[in-house]
């Protein structure tokens, strides 16, 4: 019975828009639910939340029972034949497909730099600037002593 009313949903989901557009009546609550007879009773579709139930006539009065949504199902079943479509197009093409490409290796890490100490031969050239720097000091002063002294 559900499929049944499943076919009778999907039938009007087809032939509904057209004959909705040409009855269509301002939004209002009269025009919220869309009754449909099918075997044991009425097919309801909520106009606002898409929810469709099956109305029957049982002993106490009409109650309506909500039919199963089966949409996420559907969902389902067009991806997985979007996925089919696309991959025979990758394989037209001669593109890998997603799961058969192997990832890259991860790229080695720059190394961090390391702190290098001078050698015996650049200690030597760094005394050597220094021995003369300090060479040319004493010059300077020895000089500047010299003139103090020849001035008094």
């Amino acid at each position: 019975m559900i499929r049944t009313a499943l076919f009778m949903v999907a039938g009007l989901a087809l032939a509904g828009p057209a004959a909705w557009a040409q009855s269509a009546a301002p939004e209002s609550d009269d025009s919220r639910y869309t009754f449909n007879r099918v075997d044991d009773g009425y097919l309801r579709l909520d106009g606002r939340t898409g929810q469709v139930s099956i109305c029957a006539r049982r002993p106490a009065g009409w109650t309506c029972q909500v039919v199963p949504d089966e949409r996420a199902a559907l969902e389902i079943a067009r991806l997985q034949g979007e996925n089919i479509a696309i991959k025979k197009e990758l394989l037209a093409r001669n593109l890998p497909l997603p799961g058969t490409v192997k990832p890259e290796p991860p790229a080695a890490k720059p190394e961090e730099p390391r702190l290098q100490l001078p050698n015996d031969a650049d200690l030597d050239k760094v005394m050597n600037f220094i021995e003369k720097i300090w060479r040319r000091l004493v010059e300077m002063i020895a000089t500047l002593q010299k003139d103090m002294l020849k001035k008094t």
